[in-house]
C-alpha cells in the first residue's frame, strides 16, 4: 500500500512516518520545506515538496497513492487561518478524488462546533469538507482532546507547570473537562485506518476517558512524585493566562493564548466509534501516556544522544521536538589534534577510582561526603579496574550505561541528587566533547542545576583540558 503524508514535519506527522515505514508501507511525504525532514526520513521516503494550494505539486503528490493522511492545520497563523484551512482542504479533497485516492485520514480536535474555539471550529470544518463526497471517496476523521506525549504542547504545558509549581493558583478553566489520549494511541488509530474496510465517511472520536486539567496535573504530580496544590481565582483573562503559561513554560505565546481560548471548553468524546470500529485498540490510562512520555525525553534526550556511527563531525540526533527539550546541558569542548583517538579514550576511561578526575579533586571529594551523609554511594566505591571499563561499571558515584569504544562514555549518576543527572563524554574527529546532563525533579531541581553551573564551568574545563594532555604524554 502506499500512502502519503502531509505535515510529516510536525508533531503527529513525523512519528506517523516512522511507524508507517516500521508496518511496512510505501511512503510518500508532502512537505512544504523539504530541509526540515529528518536525515532517516529522507533515505527511506519518497518526498514532494509543496503546499495545499499548488495544484501541480498537489496532482503529482496524491497520483498513484492509496492512502493520504491529512494532518494540516493552521494554529497561529493569523485572522484569516479559517479560509486558509477551508480552501486547504478544499483543494486536497478535489485533488484526491482527481487522481484515485481511495481513502483520506484526517485527525481533528474534539468539541462541540457551537461551543468551541475558532481554531477547533475550523479544525472540525475541515473534516466536513474532507468528507463532503463520500460516494467518491472514503474519509476516516478522528478527534482527539489533549494528546500525551513528550513534545506536544498540552503535555510540554502540564508537565513543566506541575514540576515548577508547589502551589498553583489557577484559573477557571483547570475544571473544563476534556479527554487526554496517548500519542502512541492516536498513531495506531491513525495506522489502523489505512487497512480499514470502512466505506463512506465517519467521525471517530478517540481518548481515555474524562477528567479535567486540575485533574491531569494533579495525576502528573503523582506520577513524577510530586505533591501539589491547586487554588482556583475567577480573575485570569485567557491574556493573562497565556502570559502565565509562557512564563513557566516553553510554547511562545501565540501557541499559548489558542490553547488557553480551546481550554475554555468542553472537549469530550461525542460518539462511541473508537471502539465499535477499533475494538484491537485498548487506549491506555492518562498515568501510563504520561509516564512513558517521561521516559522518552530521558531516552531520546541522554541514552540516545549519539549513533554509533558517524560520518561527520556531528553524530546523528534522533529528532525531538524543540518543545521537550527539558533536560539542561552543560557542554565543553577540547581539540585533539594529532593524538589517536585510543589514546584520547583511553585517557576519558582513566577517570575516577585513585586516580582522580584530573581538576580539583578537593571538591569532587566535598561532593562525595556530602552525598554519604544524605545517603548516598560517596566516592569510596572507586572503580572495578583502574583502566578498563564496561557497562555496568561504577566509578565513584557514576555508573557506566552506555559505552562505545573510541567514540562514546556515558555515565550515569548515582549520587542524591533532586532529578537524574549523566555525564558524558564522545569523541568526534579531532573534537572531545565533554556534556552533563540534567533532568531536574520540581523546583528544588533547577535550583540545584543552576548552583552547580558555576563549579561546572571551571571543574569540567580543567579536567577535559588535562585528560587530553594526559593522553598527549602516553602516561596510560
Amino acid at each position: 500500500m502506499k500512502i502519503l503524508i502531509t505535515g510529516a514535519t510536525g508533531y503527529i506527522g513525523r512519528r506517523l512516518a516512522y511507524k508507517a515505514l516500521d508496518e511496512g508501507f510505501s511512503v510518500r511525504l508532502f512537505v512544504r520545506n523539504t530541509r526540515k525532514v529528518d536525515t532517516e526520513l529522507q533515505r527511506k521516503c519518497e518526498i514532494i515538496q509543496g503546499s495545499t494550494f499548488e495544484e501541480d505539486n498537489l496532482d503529482r503528490a496524491l497520483n498513484g497513492i492509496d492512502v493520504a493522511y491529512y494532518l494540516i492545520h493552521s494554529m497561529g497563523k493569523g485572522s484569516d487561518f479559517e479560509a486558509l484551512d477551508k480552501k486547504s482542504a478544499e483543494n486536497f479533497r478535489n485533488a484526491a478524488v482527481r487522481n484515485s485516492v481511495a481513502k483520506i485520514v484526517y485527525l481533528g480536535g474534539l468539541g462541540e462546533q457551537s461551543n468551541t474555539s475558532r481554531h477547533l471550529r475550523s479544525r472540525n470544518e475541515t473534516g466536513r469538507i474532507l468528507s463532503s463526497d463520500p460516494d467518491k471517496i472514503d474519509v476516516i476523521c478522528f478527534r482527539a482532546g489533549v494528546i500525551i506525549g513528550s513534545g506536544s504542547a498540552s503535555f510540554e504545558i502540564v508537565r513543566n507547570i506541575t514540576e515548577k509549581l508547589p502551589l498553583m493558583v489557577a484559573p477557571r478553566w483547570v475544571e473544563t473537562l476534556t479527554e487526554p489520549v496517548g500519542i502512541q494511541d492516536v498513531i495506531k488509530y491513525l495506522i489502523s485506518a489505512a487497512d480499514s474496510d470502512l466505506k463512506g465517511s465517519h467521525v471517530v472520536d478517540i481518548g481515555t476517558g474524562k477528567m479535567s486539567f486540575k485533574e491531569m496535573m494533579l495525576k502528573a504530580a503523582k506520577v513524577m512524585h510530586l505533591k501539589r496544590i491547586i487554588i482556583k481565582v475567577p480573575l485570569l483573562t485567557p491574556n493573562l493566562s497565556s502570559y502565565w503559561l509562557i512564563l513557566f513554560t516553553p510554547v511562545n505565546f501565540d501557541v499559548a493564548k489558542e490553547l488557553i481560548e480551546g481550554l475554555k471548553f468542553p472537549s469530550v468524546k461525542e460518539n462511541d466509534k473508537a471502539s465499535q470500529l477499533f475494538p484491537e485498540i485498548q487506549p491506555e490510562s492518562y498515568e501510563k501516556a504520561f509516564t512513558k512520555a517521561l521516559e522518552e525525553i530521558y531516552d531520546n534526550q541522554v541514552i540516545s544522544s549519539w549513533c554509533d556511527s558517524s560520518g561527520g563531525r556531528h553524530c546523528d540526533v534522533p529528532f525531538v521536538n524543540e518543545i521537550s527539550k527539558a533536560v539542561y546541558k552543560d557542554m565543553h569542548i577540547a581539540e585533539v589534534d594529532n593524538v589517536e583517538a585510543e589514546k584520547v579514550f583511553g585517557s576519558v576511561k582513566m577517570l575516577g577510582g585513585k586516580r582522580g578526575w584530573l581538576a580539583y579533586d578537593i571538591l569532587w571529594q566535598l561532593r562525595g561526603i556530602m552525598d554519604k551523609l544524605i545517603g548516598g554511594y560517596g566516592l569510596n566505591r572507586g572503580r572495578r579496574n583502574e583502566k578498563e571499563l564496561r557497562v555496568g561499571d561504577y566509578i565513584d558515584f557514576w555508573k557506566v550505561v552506555d559505552l562505545v569504544e573510541n567514540k562514546r562514555l556515558l555515565l550515569q549518576a548515582q549520587m542524591k541528587v533532586p532529578g537524574k543527572a549523566w555525564l558524558e563524554f564522545s569523541l568526534i574527529d579531532n573534537t572531545l566533547v565533554q556534556t552533563a546532563f540534567f533532568y531536574p525533579k520540581g523546583l528544588m531541581g533547577r535550583l540545584y542545576w543552576f548552583s552547580m553551573l558555576p563549579f561546572h564551568k571551571f571543574i569540567f574545563g580543567k579536567m577535559l583540558h588535562r585528560v587530553v594532555k594526559r593522553a598527549e604524554k602516553q602516561v596510560l
